[in-house]
């Protein structure tokens, strides 16, 4: 079974743009339930199908497959809730551990999150100067939840 474990904060500034380039992300879910979220992705010309499980702390199980890229896009298309997430991903490594900062689009724009995976639940991690609050157990900031109540809807 592959586990994901993450931590998710919000960005500070837009200083961590001058150390990477970022790449279109569109996803869409077939699912939202609780308990598991079936996401469809297109990154660049590829696919990818992802199931992930319940989340437990900074855990969850998950698991991703390629799949054709027109498979994606007509998933996207026909398929997915809406709205769509449009996002553009930035990597950074820090400390030796790639950050990834998404900075969304269309109905989320203005939301800037930057999240980080980890080998171990309590591994200690240095923060850059651009991370900000710690939302890993804040449901609202889970994709899946965008897509319900997007960033532009929210007070």
């Amino acid at each position: 079974m592959g586990v994901e474990i993450e931590r998710k904060y919000l960005v500070k500034g837009d200083d961590w743009k001058k150390q990477g380039t970022g790449q279109l992300y569109q996803q869409g879910y077939l699912s939202t339930h609780p308990d598991r979220t079936v996401r469809v992705r297109t990154v660049g010309n590829e696919g990818y199908l992802t199931i992930k499980g319940i989340t437990a702390g900074a855990s969850r199980s998950e698991y991703e497959y390629g799949i054709p890229y027109a498979d994606a896009q007509s998933m996207l298309d026909q398929l997915c809730q809406r709205p769509l997430i449009q996002k553009v991903r930035y990597r950074i490594t820090y400390e030796g551990l790639v950050w990834e900062i998404d900075e969304f689009q269309g109905e989320n724009q203005g939301l800037v999150v930057a999240e980080v995976e980890l080998t171990d639940e309590h591994q200690t991690i240095a923060l850059p100067d651009w991370v900000g609050k710690e939302v890993t157990a804040e449901e609202k900031y889970y994709n899946a939840n965008l897509i319900k109540h997007p960033y532009s809807q929210w007070d």
